[in-house]
């Protein structure tokens, strides 16, 4: 099984694909769709649209986990954040392809095995997970791996899918 794990954003859209034999994970292919601030918001989000289509075609993962907006302070981010997913969404339905929501706190739960990890923690874990020669960057990345990695454990699990 390959996952395609997202961590929505409009200025960094990290993505990473972790595929799954037996129980063993390994990171296939992981890095960020970038877009400039200085580009109009439509051409951010058709960017990230591309670029993930692109990826999709390319490795034609089996399942794909997004993480679920949350925001406590800043709404002014959350828009953004939200129509990125809104994007990210609609590409996992042109390309049908099964999809998996989580919490941040869900993936954490499902990476470190505590909730309320702290970024390094998250970091540390998703290199060790997948053997990977050095830590992923930026966080954005981090995230979208820990995001494929719960994806698969969802996937093997009837009652962490979608419920």
């Amino acid at each position: 099984m390959l996952a395609l794990g997202i961590d929505p954003g409009t200025a960094i859209c990290g993505y990473g694909f972790v595929e799954m034999t037996g129980s063993r994970l390994k990171a296939v292919e992981y890095g960020a769709i970038t877009t400039s601030s200085k580009a109009r918001p439509q051409d951010r989000l058709l960017t990230i649209h591309t670029q993930l289509t692109l990826l999709i075609k390319k490795y034609s993962p089996d399942v794909m986990g997004v993480e679920q907006l949350f925001f406590n302070r800043n709404v002014t981010t959350a828009i953004p954040v939200g129509q990125a997913r809104g994007i990210i969404l609609l590409t996992a339905a042109q390309n049908n392809i099964e999809l998996v929501e989580r919490t941040p706190l869900q993936i954490k739960q499902s990476v470190v095995g505590y909730g309320k990890a702290t970024k390094e923690q998250v970091i540390y874990m998703v290199q060790k997970i997948l053997h990977l020669p050095k830590a992923p960057h930026p966080d954005d990345v981090a995230d979208a791996l820990a995001a494929a990695i719960c994806t698969t454990h969802c996937m093997n699990n009837i009652i962490w899918r979608n419920s």
